[in-house]
């Protein structure tokens, strides 16, 4: 492998998805095309309430990253579309349950799938796509990328899970928050990135390598998501601001803060966290003591680490424009505001 490092570094403009997005655009088209397939069912409920979340924007991070990854590896056949649509496909499953889960009322600016359609139909349309993902898996015919998709998945599921007993856990560390991450959103991206190594045929080493970019641009991914919860207006999130906070999630920014706090401070943390002070003026409060404690720039710093972490982890891979549009995708998780 390359000792050759490419460093996280201002620029005359700021860091954007356009490079990835460039790189892929040919091969999202046929990805989209079988999305839009596999998500037909005789049942008009299924495509209905699918389309509602799968048209209504995002920016496919993760079935980009498997396009990217595949031309970073020089591939040039078409088995990764079918693979990046089930990833998506796995994506979309978790969001919406998760919006039951959480009781969400916006997903990507829009009114969540469950209070249109109800959290029972919302359930089941998730479970369908998940078959939909591992139909495509099958078709693959790879038992490999079977396995590293379907370990994602149940991965995924399990970091929801201690999301779920870890909520208005005041006590939660930075190390129990970090493994979450890792499960919940990391995990599929660490999976879509390695499965263009696998369909590539490259070596062990090389899927590593590019599982290591997709899991380090995952934890930075959710951290930049974590901390815009306590920094951005609800516009410019797709969701109510402050979603985290009333469901009383243990974030980095709220753990730091906590961790930094005095006793008054963290008095008003385990109340909050509890469920007992969420109002607006209890927000505006705990927004007030996280930018006391600069939790949200120490959360974004920590995002930094693992980002060129990321960009670390292709540095073996030869120059190309695959490579730098990579390194670039790992800069604007960093830098996003939305």
């Amino acid at each position: 492998m390359s000792a050759e490092v490419i460093p996280l570094r201002p620029r005359e403009t700021a860091p954007s998805l356009s490079p990835i997005m460039a790189l892929t655009a040919s091969g999202m088209n046929a990805v989209n095309a079988v999305i839009l397939e596999r998500m037909q069912s005789e049942i008009p409920l299924i495509p209905a309430l699918a389309g509602h979340l799968i048209a209504g924007g995002g920016k496919r991070m993760r079935p980009m990253l498997t396009l990217a990854g595949a031309a970073l590896c020089g591939y040039h056949g078409t088995r990764h579309h079918k693979l990046a649509a089930a990833v998506e496909f796995i994506h979309t499953a978790t969001l919406l349950h998760d919006d039951v889960v959480d009781g969400s009322d916006m997903r990507r600016g829009k009114a969540a799938a469950n209070l249109i359609f109800g959290n029972p139909a919302t359930v089941l349309v998730g479970d369908f796509l998940f078959t939909r993902s591992f139909e495509l898996m099958v078709e693959d015919g790879s038992l490999k990328v079977l396995k590293i998709l379907s370990n994602a998945s149940s991965v995924i599921s399990e970091g929801e899970v201690d999301q779920l007993t870890a909520a208005r856990q005041i006590e939660t560390s930075e190390e129990r928050y970090l493994n979450i991450i890792l499960a919940k959103t990391a995990a599929l991206f660490a999976a879509a990135t390695r499965i263009a190594a696998v369909v590539t045929e490259k070596s062990e080493a090389e899927e590593r390598a590019l599982e290591d970019y997709g899991r380090n641009l995952g934890i930075a991914f959710q951290l930049v998501d974590d901390a815009m919860d306590y920094d951005s207006a609800s516009d410019e999130m797709g969701k109510g601001r402050g979603d985290d906070f009333r469901e009383g999630k243990m974030t980095l920014p709220v753990i730091l803060a906590y961790a930094r706090g005095n006793e008054d401070e963290r008095a008003f943390w385990r109340a909050a966290i509890g469920g007992h002070r969420t109002s607006d003026e209890d927000l505006a409060h705990a927004i007030a003591l996280i930018a006391r404690h600069d939790a949200v720039n120490a959360t974004r710093e920590r995002a930094r680490h693992f980002a060129q972490r990321a960009i670390d982890a292709i540095v073996g891979f030869p120059a190309s424009e695959a490579r730098a549009a990579m390194a670039e995708a790992a800069e604007f998780a960093v830098t996003r505001r939305t």
